[in-house]
């Protein structure tokens, strides 16, 4: 049974291989519920491949991978229902051009539920609130600027009150006023609603102020995993090459894929 106590992800052992070879491998992981994980890594690296294992797009080779307590069923409906409580935040954004903003929020709500129409949209309105976008609730994705889109698509996550949110690379495209509201409110939004935070992104000086716990992926695995303090004081070599941006060090940015190392 799944108590309060138990890691809302677990990864053991995992191995996650793409196109006939390891992307990852040897990944051990817990994310303790009501906290915020920061994934980092070089572009490439293979954080976009961890995300596709927790929402069950991508079946690992070998290891487990857990969440809410229980393995990821390959069961389309029992996966359906799994990713029902997981919101994802697009670097895309992934917002529908044609419709609102409230209209965009909206489609969780409508896909999902069989709630009224007034309660949907106070619903909505409760979930750009949070976002500080109610004045935008009936803009077009057009007439947003890049933060506000950002916090549209967010608020889109939130719809169906998930208690795991995945944001997977947050702040792409945003200039730094906006990537500070953002993060923001990824802690803010963790704190206030109770969820649970993994932050996926290669933006290090902007995400850690606001995560509990920080990983960084190179080379196929893991190779830090401690506090945002413990992470930004590492004489690591690898962790100090990634920090500092350096293009020489033990972390290969070969163009040809090699069976040894992360896409």
């Amino acid at each position: 049974m799944t108590t309060t106590s138990t890691p809302i992800v677990r990864l053991t052992d995992l191995r996650l291989d793409r196109g006939g070879r390891s992307v990852l491998r040897g990944i051990n992981l817990s994310v303790p519920r009501g906290s915020i994980v920061a994934v980092l890594g070089p572009s490439g690296s293979g954080k976009s491949t961890l995300l596709s294992a927790l929402t069950g797009e991508l079946a690992p080779a070998s290891g487990t991978v857990e969440v809410f307590g229980q393995p990821v069923p390959q069961n389309q409906r029992e996966l359906l229902e799994l990713r029902k409580g997981i919101g994802v935040l697009l670097q895309g954004n992934g917002l529908l051009t044609d419709l609102t903003a409230a209209e965009n929020v909206a489609l969780p709500l409508r896909a999902h539920t069989k709630l009224p129409n007034p309660l949907i949209r106070r619903l909505v309105l409760m979930k750009l609130h949070a976002v500080g976008l109610s004045a935008a609730a009936d803009a077009y994705p057009r007439e947003l600027s890049g933060g506000m889109a950002r916090r549209v698509a967010l608020a889109r996550a939130l719809a169906l009150d998930p208690p795991l949110m995945i944001y997977d690379e947050p702040l792409t495209g945003l200039d730094p006023i906006a990537s500070g509201v953002v993060m923001s409110l990824v802690r803010r939004l963790n704190d206030t609603l109770g969820l649970t935070s993994i932050v996926v992104t290669h933006h290090v000086h902007e995400t850690l102020p606001v995560a509990d716990h920080a990983i960084v992926i190179a080379n196929g695995g893991i190779v830090f995993s401690g506090t945002p303090a413990e992470l930004e004081h590492s004489d690591d070599p690898l962790v100090r090459q990634f920090l500092r941006g350096e293009p020489d060090g033990p972390i290969g940015f070969d163009a040809a894929p090699r069976t040894s190392e992360a896409a």
